[in-house]
């Protein structure tokens, strides 16, 4: 079995519950709308000269808060600031609003697999952004992308990963799959653990409807978080565990994927950066 490959054995029919307060229709596609302007605004921006050189790191943050709030969620971070340098920053797998969730700590390399590389269009623009390919189902190519992903980080790179291997449902999570590990012992850096949680109502209880699991798809999943009620994304930032500390991959990413989660369920404390 290849140290990539999806395990969650979260299903949309199992495990994702129907939105049961939700918006009016016309609301949810003015959310879409409004995400869809933003990333047109992104693609348009990475083909001009000046994004292709650099965008500021201060600049993508916010535009992924931007997206991320545009579909209707709030965002509340809190815990550690990501180092600057070479890093590896892990967090579980919910849905796609993980990515720019992440991208709003620290903007970074993504790790996709290879078959988005041959998809018209977006394959090209995930390669100008900088996503490092992995094929997933390969045993043997595990060395050489540990090494490109190693590589990446000694030149001082970001490298975001989702080491479960695949999304599930928020409710259940899986273990940290060790290959990404490798990649950060080789190259002497830190690893920052994240942990993501989606919650809805009052109280607040955790929520499904952003989870992208199993045979859901894109636009579902899309609509349930477009037409979701008091949505809200915590994003918990846990001490970077410096390099050196732990010898092997195996103990890093139990380290990575056993760390602790704070608030265990109560509501958030003050300190936490509502956006």
């Amino acid at each position: 079995m290849s140290g990539w490959l999806p395990v969650a054995p979260c299903t949309p029919g199992a495990c994702v519950e129907p939105v049961r307060a939700a918006v009016a229709a016309p609301r949810a596609v003015l959310r879409l709308t409004a995400v869809a302007v933003l990333l047109l605004a992104g693609i348009a921006v990475v083909l001009t000269p000046l994004g292709r050189r650099s965008v500021p790191d201060a600049l993508v943050r916010r535009w992924c808060r931007w997206i991320v709030r545009s579909a209707g969620v709030r965002v509340r971070v809190t815990g550690s600031a990501a180092p600057a340098g070479g890093l590896l920053l892990v967090a579980n797998h919910v849905s796609w609003l993980d990515i720019p969730l992440l991208a709003a700590v620290r903007p970074a390399r993504m790790l996709a697999k290879s078959e988005i590389r041959r998809w018209p269009v977006a394959g090209a623009l995930a390669a100008r952004g900088g996503v490092l390919f992995i094929e997933r189902d390969r045993l043997r190519a595990l060395p050489d992308t540990v090494a490109v992903i190693a590589r990446a980080l000694r030149a001082g790179a970001a490298v975001t990963a989702f080491p479960e291997g695949s999304t599930w449902c928020g409710r259940a999570r899986g273990s940290f799959r060790r290959a990404v590990f490798q990649a950060a012992l080789d190259a002497g850096v830190p690893v920052q653990p994240v942990r993501i949680r989606y919650r809805a109502g009052e109280p607040a209880a955790v929520s499904t409807a952003p989870a992208f699991v199993g045979a859901d798809t894109l636009p579902a999943s899309l609509w349930r978080v477009a037409s979701a009620r008091a949505l809200t994304a915590e994003v918990e930032v846990c001490p970077a565990v410096p390099p050196g500390r732990h010898p092997d991959r195996r103990s890093l990413a139990e380290a990575a994927g056993h760390h602790p989660h704070g608030h265990h369920g109560k509501a958030p404390s003050k300190s936490m950066c509502v956006l």
